[in-house]
This record gives structure tokens, sequence and C-alpha cells, in this order.
């Protein structure tokens, strides 16, 4: 059995190999804010940057019948790895939503981006 469950070192956590030097994968590197600086232009440091901006996430979800193409409109609360948190101050509403579906983020204002963030 050679599949994803199979074979231990595909799985998400597990450090990749390359000639005997561990490089991080998205699951192992590390996420202090110290080193962020040191990290490429990840989607999430540039929503971080941008926390408390009113943005709209377009997304899609392709396993969805009901509901393939939608719009989620609120202000950057969180940003990690995997998801964005986002509320809705004229609804009141939180939504949780995870990166795999974001098509596009569309800011209704200047975004703010540091070229730390720019591999050397």
């Amino acid at each position: 059995m050679n599949n994803y469950y199979g074979n231990p070192n595909t799985f998400p956590g597990n450090p990749l190999y390359s000639n005997n030097i561990t490089m991080p994968n998205q699951a192992t590197a590390s996420t202090s804010m110290n080193e962020l600086s040191l990290e490429q232009s990840y989607i999430e440091n540039i929503l971080r940057l941008n926390k408390g901006k009113k943005v709209t996430v377009h997304m899609t979800f392709p396993d969805s019948n009901d509901f393939r193409d939608r719009e989620f409109k609120g202000i950057i609360e969180q940003a990690g790895r995997d998801h964005i948190i986002l509320s809705d101050p004229t609804t009141g509403k939180w939504f949780l939503l995870l990166m795999i579906y974001v098509d596009f983020i569309t800011f209704d204002e200047t975004i703010n981006y540091s070229n730390a963030f720019i591999p050397n």
C-alpha cells in the first residue's frame, strides 16, 4: 500500500527531504511573528497585513450544485495558512472560510504589502 495514507513520507506534517537536507513543508514551517518576515509573500501574510480592511472573497465550491460560486463580504479579522475569518458588521455574521476554495480577493481600499516577504 503506497497511497497517501500508506506512505508516511507523503503525509502532511512530515518534512520533505532533498539531498539529506530537511526542507519544511507548509504543515511544518514555523509561524512565529518573528519569522513571518523571512517567509515568501504567502496569501495569509498579505491578509494579516490588511487585518481590519473590508474585502470580498470570491470562492468556488466545485462539488456543490446548490452554490458553486459565492462571494463573502466582510472585514478581515484573522488569517491562517488554511483559513480566513471575516466579520460582516451589517449582519453580525462571522465567516470561517477555507483557503482551498478561494479564487481571489478584492479590496475596497489600497492593499498593504511588505517587501520583507519577497525572497532575496
